[in-house]
């Protein structure tokens, strides 16, 4: 397996475009997200650059001056790793390499670094392993830089890249058997997830670092692993919960993020399926978080690539502790009013509103508004559970205040 290295703070640069798909203002936030990933997997941001660019150049993606201005920063601050927010091609990768003489990390492969470090159980680490081995297996040919008969001439003839032709076949041989391992697996959670009887299913989606795994602490009085930095959850759990006279299975599953590399989606297929298999999902939103529109449009992106867009919905809007508008003055008479200056209750009455009581605005960490939350979770896992299982008993019957059986 390709072990994770565990860094100590190892000083980077980050390096982004702006394009035609992507202007300063979007770039900055990609950056920003790039910043927190590398804080993750234990780097220390130095310095970000920039530059603008219509297409990439193919053989080191950024501009030949930027590419000098970067080298130039690296010998004077000992900078030992520098990241881009693009994905860049074997190519490109191992010719950057080869001009900046450091550690070259795209967006894919600090992600697949910080799922290394986070996965515990066996399966997820052969899942993360599956897709390191498949982001590694067109790169291999810059590892071999000691191997010199490709250049052919006297005493280069012969068997030139015999070394990289076996290590290719070694790498596919073991993406094969990973492949066949998890398929075994599959098998396996498709009996567990089909042992689990007449419960209804409910799983917890939304963009990485939202606070999953804090209100599935809250709500199932249980003891997941949160951690404010991106990817904490890599492992689905699932823990078994009772509102009043239901009970019902909470998943916790791995959050999304934008650019999410599609080596990653195919590896976490059974984690996915989590959210495939369930009744109900519960979209939780970082409201605090500046960009939380873009992150509930990532969210049903991947959703909808995993044919899960149109499964009943509620929209949690979590960290309402945490949430602060951009001050705006009124006799300001040149700055527009916009999204970032509303307020909580101005967001409730735009396109939240149309959402009704599918969206909810909770703190799981201040344990606010949680009533609310379990009555409307309730509810919905109710209707469902009636329609599904008629002559199914709850636990007990329920009596409303005039005594009549619910």
């Amino acid at each position: 397996m390709i072990e994770s290295k565990k860094s100590n703070f190892e000083r980077s640069v980050l390096v982004g475009v702006v394009n035609s798909s992507q202007n300063e203002e979007k770039l900055n936030e990609f950056l920003e997200e790039l910043e927190f990933l590398s804080v993750t997997a234990g780097g220390k941001v130095i310095r970000k650059f920039k530059q603008k660019i219509n297409t990439p150049n193919p053989k080191t993606f950024i501009g030949k001056g930027k590419i000098e201005e970067i080298q130039e920063y690296i010998k004077k601050n000992d900078v030992s790793i520098v990241i881009f927010d693009d994905e860049l091609s074997p190519t490109q990768q191992a010719n950057i390499e080869k001009f900046l003489k450091c550690k070259i990390l795209d967006r894919t492969a600090l992600i697949l670094d910080i799922f290394a470090q986070r996965a515990k159980t066996s399966y997820a680490k052969t899942q993360v392993e599956l897709a390191q081995y498949e982001y590694l297996l067109p790169r291999l040919k810059g590892l071999w830089t000691h191997l010199e008969r490709q250049k052919g001439g006297i005493g280069m003839r012969g068997p030139g890249e015999t070394e990289i032709e076996t290590d290719r076949r070694i790498v596919r041989d073991r993406i094969s058997l990973l492949k066949k391992k998890l398929q075994k697996v599959d098998k396996q959670m498709l009996v567990q997830r089909g042992n689990r009887g007449s419960l209804i299913r409910v799983a917890l989606v939304g963009y990485t670092n939202v606070g999953k795994s804090t209100l599935m602490n809250v709500i199932s009085k249980s003891d997941v692993f949160a951690e404010n930095k991106l990817f904490a959850t890599l492992d689905t759990t699932v823990r078994k919960v009772v509102i009043q006279n239901l009970p019902f299975l909470l998943s916790d599953t791995v959050g999304f993020i934008r650019k999410l590399p599609t080596q990653l989606v195919d590896s976490f297929k059974s984690t996915l399926d989590e959210v495939r298999e369930a009744d109900l999902l519960l979209h939780v939103v970082d409201i605090s978080h500046p960009n939380f529109e873009e992150h509930i449009a990532s969210v049903e992106k991947v959703l909808g690539e995993i044919k899960s867009g149109d499964k009943p919905t509620i929209m949690v809007f979590n960290k309402i502790d945490a949430y602060q508008a951009e001050p705006f003055a009124e006799v300001d008479l040149e700055t527009e009013r916009t999204a970032k200056h509303y307020s909580l209750d101005e967001w409730k009455s735009t396109w939240m509103n149309k959402v009704g009581n599918n969206a909810l605005f909770i703190s799981a960490l201040n344990k606010e508004n949680l009533e609310d939350f379990k009555k409307r979770v309730y509810d919905e896992v109710r209707e469902i559970h009636v329609t599904r299982f008629p002559y199914n008993h709850f636990l007990y019957q329920d009596y409303n205040e005039e005594g009549l059986v619910q």
